[in-house]
């Protein structure tokens, strides 16, 4: 009897082994499935990432590549400013001493110039994130006149006048004098009067004063105005503001 018994017992104790070596076989299926899904949520994760940040780039603050030295020493080459696209979203205007960043499309240049659409849209990818130069028809300049203004250049000491009050620029590029070029113009109503802060070193209005649109800037084309500064980090903080335009009046009659 008791040798009878020990095939049987033999018998059933092969049977978990071959039972656990098929369930290890099996078990591998669900864990190459896991590491699948896993790599799927991960990469929609960043989609959803991506997507929320051009969002929130496109409508409420974008960085912006510094690709000149027209506005220094305000802005450097290189710097990355972030531009508040609400700041005159609401009701606000551009006033003077604004530095804003604008497409100069119809002001500065005449006609975008022709682009590759999938270059384009990956450069305009890129640049609405701070990670390349924007486009060539953007442009950040300082408001010195807005609708009705009367701007004149310049003074017997040299100084622009705005409204028959001159002004003092004191975040003008050190040894640069206000302009070279004289000019007497009156803003229309709906544009702005944009210079650079390094006179010598920047196309502006001045530039495009015999073209279409005389260098006025509409303000419908202003994307926003440049609050912070973002990069580099020892330069972290906000673009510094100016009281240069405070005693200037409201045109009128007697000015324009």
């Amino acid at each position: 009897m008791d040798t009878e018994a020990e095939p049987l017992e033999r018998d059933r104790s092969s049977a978990p082994a071959t039972g656990t070596e098929e369930g290890s076989r099996f078990s591998r299926i669900p864990s190459r499935f896991a590491a699948s899904t896993s790599w799927r949520r991960t990469l929609a994760l960043g989609a959803v990432c991506a997507v929320g940040v051009l969002l929130f780039s496109s409508f409420v603050v974008q960085p912006f590549l510094i690709p000149s030295g027209s506005m220094e020493s305000t802005l450097r080459v290189g710097d990355r400013v972030l531009v508040n696209k609400l700041a005159y979203r609401f009701g606000s205007a551009p006033r003077r001493g604004d530095v804003v960043v604008f497409d100069g499309t119809g002001s500065f240049v005449q006609e975008a110039p022709p682009e590759d659409p999938v270059a384009g849209l990956l450069h305009g990818a890129a640049a609405s994130l701070g990670l390349a130069e924007p486009a060539e028809t953007d442009f950040v300049k300082r408001v010195v006149g807005v609708g009705g203004d009367r701007v004149v250049c310049c003074d017997k000491r040299g100084r622009v006048e705005v409204n028959g009050r001159p002004v003092d620029e004191e975040y003008l590029f050190a040894g640069d004098p206000p302009s070279r070029a004289p000019f007497d113009i009156v803003v229309p109503d709906g544009t702005l009067w944009m210079m650079g802060d390094h006179r010598s070193n920047s196309r502006d209005s001045r530039d495009h004063l015999g073209e279409p649109g005389g260098g006025m800037v509409p303000v419908d084309r202003v994307i926003g105005r440049a609050d912070w500064l973002g990069w580099p980090l020892g330069r972290l903080g906000t673009v510094p503001d100016t009281s240069a335009f405070d005693g200037v009046p409201a045109p009128g009659p007697a000015h324009g």
